[in-house]
C-alpha cells in the first residue's frame, strides 16, 4: 500500500492559523502553538462580546432616555410607566433616537407620560 503524506494539508491548517494570528505580539504571531492557543481564545472572547453588545447598547439606550427625560423633570422609570400606561409601544432604541434628533417629538411623548403617570 502507498503511504500518504499530509503535509499539504497541515501546512495549510498552519498557514490558516497563522493567518488570523497576524497582527499579534511577540512569539502569538510566530509560533505556531501559541498563536493557535491565542486564536482559541480570541474567538471566545469575540462570540461573547457579540453577545454583550446587546446589553451595551441597551444601556446606551437607557442613559441617553433618562438624561432627555430628567430635562423634562421626568425619571427615566415614571417616563416608561407612563407611556405603558398611555398603550404607547415603543422600544429603547427609537425612543433614544427620539431624544437625540427630535426634541419635539420626544417633549411631546413626555407629556403624554406625565398625563398618564397616575392612571
Amino acid at each position: 500500500m502507498v503511504r500518504i503524506k499530509s503535509s499539504v494539508q497541515s501546512k495549510k491548517s498552519k498557514k490558516k492559523v497563522l493567518k488570523k494570528a497576524k497582527g499579534y505580539t511577540g512569539a502569538r504571531s510566530k509560533r505556531l502553538r501559541a498563536a493557535k492557543e491565542q486564536v482559541m481564545h480570541a474567538g471566545a472572547d469575540s462570540f461573547t462580546h457579540r453577545k454583550d453588545k446587546k446589553s451595551d447598547y441597551r444601556k446606551l439606550w437607557i442613559s441617553r432616555i433618562n438624561a432627555a427625560s430628567r430635562q423634562h423633570d421626568l425619571a427615566y422609570s415614571k417616563f416608561i410607566n407612563g407611556l405603558n400606561n398611555a398603550g404607547i409601544k415603543v422600544d429603547r432604541k427609537i425612543l433614544a433616537d427620539l431624544a437625540v434628533n427630535d426634541p419635539k417629538g420626544f417633549k411631546k411623548l413626555v407629556d403624554l407620560a406625565k398625563k398618564n403617570l397616575n392612571a
